[in-house]
């Protein structure tokens, strides 16, 4: 008895910390985290007149990203439009996919015409959209994993941010490293998503990117 309860406290721990993973490396932050990872290793490379504009665009990047397709999720779940705001179910995940890829080409779109920011993040805004295409088009055969895609594509955009100024990055592509092993974990514990639908998203990710580059830069 003892060594079941032993168990079961320790699986309740194990799905707590997972929870805990998936929600503060949630994919719609991941633009936001990239963002400003970006000022804090290369802020020679913006040129916004000041601090407080700067802290505009963060604010601009996250609500573009992360808090109207949120927004969006949650009114389709108030006006009973898909079942939950969790996404658990494929049909749930296409109106969401949609309304994300306007968001991400309206980023992208902007950041073009940002002359005072790094060019590569225009690359990594084409990414992320272009990844909620073939998202929402994988979708319809299985339901491929949106953390996955997120972290996958955050990865291997600093190790080509790396390549783009030949700058040495280990430790930040190290622990981009270890939280998308963590990521990836956290949702096969959950059971959310099959070890298939997992690897699926992170190759989606990482393929995204390095399309974007190539065809950006």
């Amino acid at each position: 008895m003892d060594t079941q309860l032993e168990v079961k406290q320790g699986n309740a721990v194990l799905r707590f910390f997972s929870k805990a993973i998936s929600y503060v490396l949630h994919p719609l932050f991941i633009p936001t985290y990239i963002f400003v990872w970006l000022i804090l290793r290369f802020p020679y490379e913006f040129t916004i007149a000041n601090e407080r504009f700067l802290k505009l665009r963060i604010v601009t990047v996250f609500w573009t990203s992360a808090f109207f397709p949120a927004f969006t999720v949650f009114l389709l779940w108030r006006l009973k439009v898909i079942s939950g705001i969790y996404l658990r179910y494929q049909k749930d995940r296409i109106i969401p996919y949609i309304a994300t890829m306007f968001f991400y080409w309206w980023l992208w779109y902007l950041s073009r015409n940002f002359t005072d920011q790094p060019v590569i993040i225009k690359s990594f805004f084409f990414g992320i959209f272009v990844s909620t295409i073939l998202g929402l088009i994988i979708n319809n055969f299985i339901k491929i994993s949106m953390h996955a895609m997120g972290v996958g594509g955050a990865w291997v955009f600093m190790i080509l941010v790396s390549f783009h100024y030949s700058t040495y990055l280990g430790l930040d592509t190290s622990i981009a490293t270890i939280l998308t092993g963590l990521v990836c974990s956290a949702r096969l514990t959950l059971s959310e998503h099959s070890a298939k639908e997992i690897y699926s998203g992170f190759i989606v990710g990482v393929l995204c990117q390095l399309l974007a580059y190539y065809v950006s830069m």
